[in-house]
């Protein structure tokens, strides 16, 4: 991008201002610290960015233009112009009534999208009635047991209208099929449903723990989401590849780009290798990505990212339509940067982190409530949290023009950075013989595991300042209203499913379960008899103890 003679000249001028300007200031001051790293210490951060930094960027084949490979600069070709991303926020209180109240609340106040958090039983494929779910039936999401709980869910929310998001993984399969179950009644064509399943159970095994089935019979279940889809619900996305729980665990930046790259490709892999084609599943692939402190590093995360996977798509899979190679993904403010100490702190780091994810191209967005390192969040801070976007679509001028900090000496070489190092670190895990192989073996958590340790031993120990956590304290906390689950709720959601279960056809259910074991036992697709099974009523636990049955349950070896 620039002369060689000019790059000489500049060069030439920095060792002169080296010497004679910065010299004497740096004898006089010093520096506030010897080494600048990046908010996970991933990468060093020089003193002055120059052309010199990009001297060998190429612009068309490193940055195109919008919606164009490599797509860096974003996959859409007007992006926030032509509209703003999807204003998300999580929500799934403790009872499917109180879920369905949030949900018309945030549509009220402008939400665009609506995103769907369940309690720990569902996401282990537990009903609420079962020993494993007691004392934590609504308590970090909503408790869905049967079709029952959706269709008070999305009563009076028309699914034609709405996009939805559910952070449901393991037993993605049944929640999926309970929402299209939903469409159905609504009548809403299959081919009109619009919103993501999380669906990324490989995550599970590195990051939270919520797994229910070993890999292999998990990665059929994935796959089967992916051809069902493709067939049936073209406009659903059909996994959210998760970065997210990665970097809440602790990894850098570029690990995070690495691992859930990786996580991509072993899906596309595992869908190859069930006999689907490439650009029939990949366009409805999507990402999850934490929008983190470092605003600068952030949005470099992003272009990297995107352009990684456009190379990925057309030189490892031979993907031919421009909609396979996009990297389209939602991102969610950091819920492990948020403090219980000053929580009015956390409204400034979510609306900063929110600015990273929109200046970095995202395609949809939450951002936390002040609240949720306590609880819940309550409904005045998820108003203040989606006024954060609103603030930052209609007042700011961030939206106004496509990836505005292209060209920066300082972006652009850390976007060069982060794809290196994450480049590097997806050799390895080929070297160990993919991602599967590289979970399975307790590689891919060890490398988060060393780096949150670095973390946690910088913040004890003062070298990394958290305001109000080791630095700027108050002696007394401003009292913090705090949204609670009712411990009757869990009596009352026993109640609820027995009732359902009481009023249900068995014969029908017995049928529908016996046809899913079946189909568990050979390889027809899954979701088909899923579906059928939750018209019947079946539960959650019901259909997921059929798997259980047939697959049995993931202990890990470490």
């Amino acid at each position: 991008m620039f002369d060689p003679d000019e790059l000489a000249e500049i060069r030439a001028a920095k060792r002169e201002w080296e010497e004679e300007t910065l010299a004497p200031t740096l004898e006089r001051f010093g520096e506030r610290r010897e080494t600048f790293t990046t908010d996970t210490g991933g990468q060093e951060v020089k003193r002055l960015y120059t052309p010199e930094d990009v001297a060998d960027l190429d612009y068309e084949e490193d940055l195109g233009f919008p919606g164009e490979e490599p797509y860096t600069r974003g996959v859409y070709p007007t992006m926030h112009r032509g509209r703003h991303w999807t204003m998300r926020q999580y929500a799934g209180m403790g009872t499917a009534a109180e879920t369905n109240e949030r949900f018309r609340y945030l549509i009220e106040q402008g939400s665009s999208g609506l995103s769907m958090a369940f309690d720990l039983p569902t996401q282990k494929g537990y009903d609420s009635d079962a020993a494993m779910a007691a004392g934590e039936v609504g308590k970090a999401g909503v408790a869905i047991d049967s079709l029952r709980d959706m269709e008070v869910v999305f009563d009076g929310i028309p699914l034609d209208d709405v996009s939805t998001s559910m952070t449901i993984n393991a037993p993605a399969a049944v929640l999926f099929a309970m929402y299209v179950a939903i469409g159905d009644q609504q009548g809403v064509p299959r081919k009109e449903l619009r919103g993501t399943i999380q669906n990324d159970v490989l995550k599970e095994y590195i990051a939270r723990n919520l797994y229910i089935y070993p890999p292999e019979p998990s990665m059929r279940l994935v796959t089967d989401i992916f051809e069902f889809c493709a067939e049936e619900t073209p406009n659903f996305n059909t996994i959210s590849i998760s970065g997210y729980h990665i970097r809440e665990a602790g990894s850098t930046a570029a690990q995070e780009v690495a691992f859930t790259l990786g996580d991509g490709i072993e899906y596309v892999e595992a869908a190859l290798d069930a006999g689907l084609d490439v650009d029939e599943f990949a366009p409805q692939l999507s990402f999850f990505f934490n929008a983190h402190n470092n605003i600068f590093e952030e949005v470099a995360k992003f272009r990297a990212a995107r352009r990684m996977w456009a190379k990925i798509l057309e030189e490892r899979f031979g993907a031919e339509d421009p909609k396979s190679k996009q990297l389209k993904f939602h991102a969610q403010t950091g819920g492990s940067t948020l403090t219980a100490q000053q929580v009015e702190n956390n409204v400034v780091r979510v609306a900063y982190q929110a600015l990273a994810a929109v200046l970095g191209g995202a395609q949809s967005l939450h951002t936390n409530g002040k609240d949720e390192a306590l609880s819940l969040p309550t409904e005045q801070s998820v108003r203040t949290a989606l006024r954060t976007q609103q603030i930052l679509a209609h007042e700011s001028g961030v939206a106004d023009t496509i990836d505005p900090l292209a060209g920066s000496y300082y972006v652009e070489s850390l976007t060069d950075d982060i794809e290196a190092e994450a480049t590097e670190i997806l050799e390895e895990v080929d070297d160990r013989g993919g991602m599967l192989s590289a979970v399975e073996s307790g590689w891919v958590k060890r490398q988060i595991q060393d780096v949150a340790f670095e973390r946690q031993r910088e913040i004890e120990s003062g070298d990394r300042i958290v305001v109000g956590v080791n630095e700027y304290e108050v002696d007394e906390e401003p009292h913090v209203d705090i949204e609670e689950v009712e411990e009757e709720d869990e009596k009352r959601q026993q109640e609820r499913l027995t009732a359902v279960k009481a009023e249900r056809d068995e014969e029908a259910v017995e049928a529908t379960l016996s046809a899913l074991r079946t189909a568990a036992a050979g390889d027809d697709n899954l979701v088909p008899p899923i579906i059928d099974a939750v018209k019947a009523y079946a539960t959650v636990g019901e259909i997921s103890d059929v798997l259980r049955d047939e697959f049995g349950e993931y202990r890990p070896s470490i």
